[in-house]
């Protein structure tokens, strides 16, 4: 694949990715609902099992997470996988996430691993899968056996 084309892509599916998480910094998480597929697959760090389809995703999303009152985001080591004919695109890339501490001061929030892959549905990127976890969960923090 022509690296331009594939530097298109990164920058195309990465501001879909940012604007929807900017959104939800706002306590808006229909930024990402909306640009899910119809047959969206879903993990983050309180999912048992892998969420299939809109409807449930959404369900599980709007039931659990509340506005996080982000103050700001830093998007660390973006990374694109593209396939050959240019429909599907692997993103990955590190986010942390600032609130408010006591003080005033900024304070790390949480620090995640993130992948989404998209596809061209229509035209349009639309996310296929999407799968959050914890840069350093407390049980790996603790030592290699904790867990």
């Amino acid at each position: 694949m022509n690296t331009q084309i594939k530097k298109e892509i990164l920058e195309a599916v990465f501001e879909i990715e940012r604007a929807n998480n900017e959104r939800w910094n706002q306590g808006d998480c229909h930024g990402y609902l909306d640009s899910y597929s119809e047959d969206i697959s879903y993990f983050d760090p309180i999912t048992e099992k892998l969420i299939v389809g809109n409807a449930a995703v959404r369900k599980h999303i709007l039931s659990n997470y509340k506005n996080p009152n982000i103050i700001r985001s830093e998007y660390l080591n973006p990374d694109v996988t593209v396939s050959e004919a240019g429909d599907l695109a692997v993103l990955s890339y590190n986010l942390r996430n600032f609130v408010k501490g006591e003080n005033g001061e900024e304070t790390l929030f949480a620090f995640w691993n993130s992948t989404a892959v998209f596809r061209q549905i229509d035209g349009e990127w639309r996310t296929v899968n999407a799968h959050w976890s914890f840069v350093q969960h407390p049980g790996i923090v603790s030592g290699p056996n904790s867990f």
